[in-house]
């Protein structure tokens, strides 16, 4: 090994765990005892491979080792339900043979992790857990919640899959038109708390990030013919392009037209629109609609001239397919820039008093916004104070503060 042990494991780790559990519970009908088994068959690698060596395939010796893990507990549990223990071995291929991960395995997870009888909270934190293979601690990290609330979490959604006998497989053809948009919802939603993180010392979680970039790229793997998965994929890669432009060196949250808009991602930036163009050709829905609002902002030369009417257009489709009143908020910003800013304000009349937009510092933010673009200061004062009030993230709450006092200073 070239890289220290513990390092060339955990990179291993981070690659195979999802997939090796994802087989390995297949083939025992058990997401605990396959879970279980993965993080032994690690434990072994730890103390056998800085002896040994990597072996050829890391990925298969992980799963076969594991599979044997099981296998042996399983045996050792004679109270275990004798036609469960032997449906198992019955399955069980020859142990003498090494076992890759199937990615079939790892699509049957994703969809058993996101099945509806299950919270969003619990989806998201079993898909960060069984198929991206992060630890609990890290979860609670990412999510700012204590370790022991997200264990209890991830315990409470297993034993729910296992008690009501929620199925490890694919949905059916005729249920996956219901089935899939709950899995990518909850990619994209792993993705914005990481790019809009909603609490915490910082508005961007960088791990959170990359796991959903991660996923989305998995599920276009293992869903070639779902445009909207590649419409997901495409939609994060170009909001990902100027993930490392809204911070400054000192932590301080920069908006987009503030921006260096040569130093975004340009990387992410193809390959969000290589998807892009791949999902336009199959069709698409509401995730294409968001991605051509991200690629208008993408391809923008600058702020100036960015296309605002067509961003407004297909806000308006985006509030035909998909309407919420964050949708509306945005579209009031674009409508601001299109039509004016007295037209924006007018659009957020429309939505500003939704009751799902109470607790959240959205609506005054962009008031606020609005009001000081246009020279209202007095007004944009009280809605800059309105919305500090709501915010929950430090670095929004120091931005806020930074347009407050320009509002307060121009008076």
């Amino acid at each position: 090994m070239r890289t220290g042990p513990a390092e060339t494991i955990d990179a291993v780790y981070r690659a195979e765990f999802g997939r090796a559990l994802a087989t390995v519970a297949r083939m025992v009908g058990d997401i605990g005892l396959a879970e279980d088994a993965v993080q032994e068959a690690f434990a072994d690698a730890l103390r056998t491979w800085p002896e040994r060596g990597l072996p050829s395939n890391p990925g298969a010796w992980i799963t076969t080792t594991a599979r044997n893990r099981a296998l042996d507990r399983l045996r050792r549990e004679s109270a275990r339900p004798v036609k469960e223990h032997d449906a198992v071995l019955t399955r069980a291929p020859n142990e003498e043979a090494e076992v890759s991960p199937v990615p079939d395995d790892q699509l049957r997870m994703i969809f058993t992790c996101c099945h509806p009888a299950l919270s969003r909270p619990s989806q998201v934190a079993l898909t960060l857990r069984l198929v991206c293979g992060l630890r609990t601690a890290e979860i609670a990290r990412a999510f700012l919640q204590p370790e022991h609330t997200v264990a209890q979490r991830l315990t409470r959604a297993k034993a729910k899959i296992r008690q009501a006998g929620i199925p490890l497989r694919v949905p059916p053809p005729h249920l996956l038109p219901d089935r899939v948009p709950g899995v990518l919802a909850c990619v994209y939603l792993v993705f914005t708390e990481g790019y809009f993180a909603t609490s915490g010392p910082s508005a961007v979680r960088d791990e959170l990030c990359d796991e959903a970039i991660r996923l989305g790229r998995l599920l276009c793997g293992l869903l070639p013919r779902e445009p909207e998965a590649r419409a997901l994929l495409a939609l994060m890669l170009l909001q990902d392009s100027r993930r490392n432009q809204r911070r400054r060196g000192d932590e301080e949250l920069v908006p987009l037209e503030e921006q260096d808009r040569s130093r975004w991602d340009r990387a992410a930036i193809r390959a969000g629109l290589d998807c892009l163009r791949s999902a336009e050709a199959d069709g698409g829905g509401p995730y294409l609609v968001q991605a051509r609002i991200a690629a208008a902002h993408a391809t923008a030369p600058s702020w100036a001239r960015t296309d605002w009417h067509s961003i407004v257009a297909e806000y308006d489709e985006l509030l035909r397919l998909a309407p919420s009143p964050a949708v509306s908020v945005n579209r009031a910003v674009a409508v601001g820039f299109a039509r004016g800013f007295d037209a924006g304000l007018a659009a957020l009349d429309e939505v500003a008093g939704d009751p799902r937009l109470a607790g959240s510092h959205l609506a005054p933010a962009t008031r606020a916004d609005l009001l000081r673009r246009g020279g209202r200061w007095r007004e944009a004062a009280e809605s800059y104070r309105a919305a500090l009030e709501l915010a929950g993230n430090d670095q929004v709450r120091r931005f806020l503060a930074r347009r407050l006092a320009e509002v307060e200073s121009a008076r």
